[in-house]
């Protein structure tokens, strides 16, 4: 009984140090907000490799075919 005790003290003192220690020395550089790269030159848009597709106008042919019976 004696050692889950210690064991118990133990791992709350041992938690207790970790939540509260500092986590090095010097000022503290993070931060919780987003930032914002530099805008130094504008973007581009990209350039199409693939050539163009062929003229798709998707209109039915001049001369109408008559149904099969």
């Amino acid at each position: 009984m004696k050692k889950l005790i210690l064991a118990s003290v133990s791992a709350l003192a041992l938690f207790s140090v970790a939540a509260c220690s500092d986590s090095g020395t010097g000022a503290d550089t993070t931060t919780t907000q987003s930032t914002n790269p530099p805008a130094a030159d504008p973007m581009t848009p990209a350039q199409p490799e693939a050539t163009p597709p062929a003229d798709n106008t998707m209109q039915p042919d001049a001369t109408p075919t008559a149904p099969a019976n």
